[in-house]
């Protein structure tokens, strides 16, 4: 089987604040714990493929992925791939 992983792939990580290999952290529906991953790619239907530690691959809805980012006073701090997810793209007049 043919890997996933191409540069358009990679493309649309970058433009919604991700990178493949950065480490999330998700809960499972039968789970109450946090259990880390690394973010694979994105599907057609929006979900984030993620690869538990184990090498599972999973693929779950942003809303349900938490990823490190800098804080109010630059410590790392969990946060929901929604609030990360921004598209800067500036858009053309005519």
């Amino acid at each position: 089987m043919a890997p996933k992983f191409t540069t358009d792939q990679a493309d649309v990580l970058r433009s919604i604040g991700l990178v493949a290999g950065e480490e999330v952290r998700f809960r499972r529906a039968d789970r109450g714990r946090w259990q880390s991953g690394r973010i694979s790619c994105v599907e057609r239907d929006g979900s984030i493929t993620v690869h538990d530690s184990h090498g599972a691959a999973r693929s779950l809805r942003p809303e349900k992925l938490e990823v490190l980012r800098p804080g109010k006073r630059r410590k790392p701090v969990w946060t929901p791939v929604t609030e990360v997810a921004v598209t800067w793209e500036q858009l053309t007049l005519f």
